[in-house]
């Protein structure tokens, strides 16, 4: 019998992957942080306009593990991390599997900024050398990683300012096609400060109106994670999800449940700050893969 080709030469990067992989929960382990498991198949998960569940029995898949990690802070859990399996649907391309990877972690009596701290940390433990080679990318890491807010990283290289962008609808669509390949292409960029109507779930900035502690981590013009500083006023979370629902169903989606029992514990949930970094595009980046097909072992069309 043949054996599958397309399997057996994609051997070398999925023992990187699971080396890889082996570092990061080390990492986590170290900094006292607890590895949780939480379903994969919830009543609902957190509503967000451009991001579509997969149904399940009833159900859903989740999108993320989000919810059940902030109610596990709520019971007073004061690290956690978790590698898992999520879902999304209609999501395929050279960086997009409709089921892929992502790493979470959650930290009390933190804020954004620590976050970004060890997302540096993290990613130098990855890359000793602090050269990180992609493609014919040369990335230094051992330097503290760009910070770039969301506002100036319009004003350079966007075809609108910022307020344009949202008014006009065009906000994802100016950041994909100009902004994007900009980013992380010298050194990691944190993109920062995102519009509060972009930041369903994070806590809103103290002293800048109208944005969010917010960021997402660039390499290579590479989403590779996003996290912030959590919301915890139910009032206004419950504001937020109405706006993202209504926006759903706006565009003919299918109505979504409210996650009753994460906002009836939110309230007890301490001053915190949340990351999802995506899994397969880390391995991407640490393989110089250019697809991700090259990093998971069965993408649909193998199956």
């Amino acid at each position: 019998m043949e054996g599958n080709w397309a399997l057996t030469c994609k051997r070398p990067r999925l023992e990187q992957r699971s080396r890889i992989v082996q570092t990061i929960r080390s990492f986590f382990v170290q900094r006292h942080y607890l590895e949780v498991e939480t379903p994969h198949r919830t009543p609902g998960n957190a509503p967000e306009a451009y991001i579509d569940p997969i149904g399940s029995d009833g159900w859903f898949l989740h999108t993320s593990p989000e919810l059940c990690m902030k109610r596990l802070l709520a019971a007073g859990y004061r690290r956690l991390f978790q590698i898992c399996r999520c879902w999304r649907a209609g999501e395929r391309g050279a960086r997009h599997l409709p089921e892929f990877a992502m790493l979470e972690w959650y930290a009390a009596e933190c804020d954004y900024h620590h976050l970004m701290t060890e997302c540096e940390e993290l990613l130098r433990l990855l890359v000793p050398s602090g050269r990180l080679a992609y493609g014919n990318r040369n990335i230094d890491l051992s330097r503290p990683f760009e910070r770039l807010t969301v506002a100036e990283a319009f004003r350079r290289h966007a075809q609108l300012d910022l307020a344009e962008a949202l008014v006009a609808g065009h906000f994802d669509e100016q950041l994909t096609l100009h902004v994007e390949p900009h980013l992380g292409q010298l050194q990691p960029t944190f993109l920062t400060e995102y519009p509060t109507e972009l930041a369903a779930l994070a806590r809103s900035h103290p002293t800048r109106p109208g944005v969010a502690e917010r960021f997402e981590l660039y390499v290579a013009g590479m989403e590779l994670a996003n996290a912030f500083s959590e919301l915890t006023d139910v009032r206004e979370q419950r504001r937020r999800f109405d706006i993202e629902e209504t926006l759903r169903r706006e565009a003919g989606k299918p109505p979504y449940p409210v996650p009753e029992k994460f906002l009836a514990e939110l309230s007890a949930m301490p001053e915190a700050a949340g990351i999802a970094l995506g899994l397969d595009r880390l391995v991407m980046l640490l393989t110089d893969a250019e697809s991700i097909d090259q990093v998971v072992a069965f993408p649909p069309e193998l199956l």
